[in-house]
């Protein structure tokens, strides 16, 4: 006896009203994760947008500077006027001591500026109503802290894998793939969240893995996309008359379209396994065998 097979498009209404809120909301709440990690590591070299800079200072930091200059000149460039930020670079760069602290009137422009975010009932970041917490922020900039790093990794590892559940889940009733190729979709999300929290804490070690945080990212959010895209595909826009009647002229020209379309990712994916893959292994191998001498 085989088990009977249910589609998305053939589900009852309110199952996908359901599952298309919820793919909705995922969706904007991907896209303002995604500007938010352009308001904040996109800013860690002073620039607007994410480039490998900015992964590498955010991760392995900026060692040609403190990390209080690197704030000021990046993600915290617009939260005090530019007299303001010399000033407070200036003393930096004279040693950063207490008595100047308060003589050049430092303490102010940080009680005014900074301290609306920064004090004692923020959770994460430094709280400035203390001159030593101030003080800590005037060293080399040596990128996250590896106790930072072990927190924002639970977090991503337990909240992400979720999602992608939910969003699996939901993309397994497809018909639009075999079987075979719904199993790689659905894992290929959990492959790049892995790789891109491990290529944090290699980042941290190194920059040179820098370009290994962009490459799982990427491939994160694009098989994300995919499920999403056929998942809504297959509930609303296939054989529905809703959105125009089966069979007709307007569905074959649909097919014909989602047909290119799977035929152009299928050679994407034909591209990364024979040429990507291959030099990410060959890359992954140098490295670790980098790491490896430098630890011996």
């Amino acid at each position: 006896m085989t088990n009977p097979k249910i589609s998305l498009s053939e589900l009852d209404t309110p199952l996908k009203v359901l599952f298309t809120g919820y793919l909705t909301t995922v969706a904007i709440g991907y896209l303002f994760a995604l500007i938010q990690i352009l308001f904040t590591h996109g800013m860690a070299d002073g620039k607007f947008g994410l480039s490998l800079d900015d992964i590498v200072y955010s991760y392995y930091g900026n060692r040609s500077g403190t990390v209080l200059e690197k704030k000021l000149n990046g993600s915290m460039k617009d939260k005090a006027t530019e007299q303001e930020r010399f000033a407070i670079m200036q003393w930096v760069r004279d040693g950063a001591d207490e008595m100047e602290y308060s003589n050049q009137k430092i303490d102010r422009i940080i009680e005014n500026k900074c301290e609306l975010c920064h004090n004692e009932g923020a959770s994460g970041i430094p709280d400035f109503t203390e001159f030593e917490n101030v003080k800590a922020l005037t060293h080399e900039d040596e990128g996250a802290t590896f106790s930072s790093l072990t927190r924002v990794s639970h977090i991503h590892l337990f909240g992400i894998s979720f999602i992608f559940m939910f969003v699996g889940i939901i993309f397994s009733f497809s018909t639009t793939a075999s079987s075979k190729y719904k199993s790689i979709a659905i894992g290929m999300p959990y492959v790049f969240l892995v790789v891109d929290i491990l290529s944090w804490w290699l980042t941290k070690l190194s920059p040179m893995f820098a370009s290994l945080v962009m490459l799982a990212g990427t491939g994160m959010g694009l098989s994300f996309a995919f499920m999403w895209i056929v998942s809504l595909k297959e509930m609303w826009f296939i054989n529905n008359p809703w959105f125009c009647d089966p069979d007709s002229r307007c569905q074959r020209s649909l097919k014909v379209v989602i047909g290119l379309w799977f035929k152009a990712i299928a050679l994407i994916g034909r591209l990364i396994r024979r040429d990507i893959i291959p030099k990410l292994f060959s890359f992954l191998k140098d490295s670790f065998n980098w790491l490896y001498n430098k630890m011996k």
